[in-house]
Formats: structure tokens, sequence, C-alpha cells
């Protein structure tokens, strides 16, 4: 298996974003169909100043992805952006062994 490595902020920064319910909510609501700003509004029922907030930072986190067309913005979910995290991730199953272990010697 390949390490991967992720610059440290960028994985800081997916971990924020994924760390609000509203956030993780509007990324199930994206996994099923892109949608525009207005259609995810009325899906989870908050303003648009509110969810505009929050897909704000899901974008800074590479999480999302966008692009306008005529006056609304449509939002997908990153599918690469997410694998690269699962990876990053999946490189700690490899310690798995070693980790419990080492904290029953410390016991």
């Amino acid at each position: 298996m390949q390490k991967t490595t992720l610059p440290t902020l960028d994985v800081a920064a997916s971990f924020h974003a994924l760390s609000d319910p509203l956030r993780v909510k509007i990324l199930e609501i994206l996994r099923q169909r892109e949608l525009c700003v207005c259609e995810l509004c009325e899906e989870l029922e908050v303003t648009q100043s509110k969810l505009s907030f929050h897909l704000k930072t899901l974008k800074a986190a590479s999480l999302v992805r966008s692009y306008q067309q005529g006056r609304w913005i449509y939002y997908s979910v990153n599918l690469p952006r997410l694998v690269e995290l699962e990876q990053y991730l999946a490189d700690f199953r490899r310690y798995g062994s070693v980790a419990p272990a080492r904290l029953c010697q410390e016991n």
C-alpha cells in the first residue's frame, strides 16, 4: 500500500470541516447528486447566509466543488479529496496491531 502524505494543514482543515453536523449533512445530501444553493437551503431548511458559511468551509477544505450556471451556484462532493482522506486514515491501520500492545504495557 502506498503511503498517502497530505500536508498537515490540509488534513486539519478537512477534519475541521467534518466536525460540524450541518456540514456532514450537506455532504450526505450532495453524495446523492449535485444541487444549487437554493435547493440545499430548502432541503436543509436553513437560510442562504448560514448555508453559504458552511459551504465556504467545505470548499476551503476541498471537500466540495462548485460552478456557476447563470445566477445559481451548484455544489457537488469532491470525491477525489475524500478518497485522499480515506487513504490517509487507512495508513493508520498498518499500526493498529502495535498500538494496543503498547497501551497494555503502559497499564
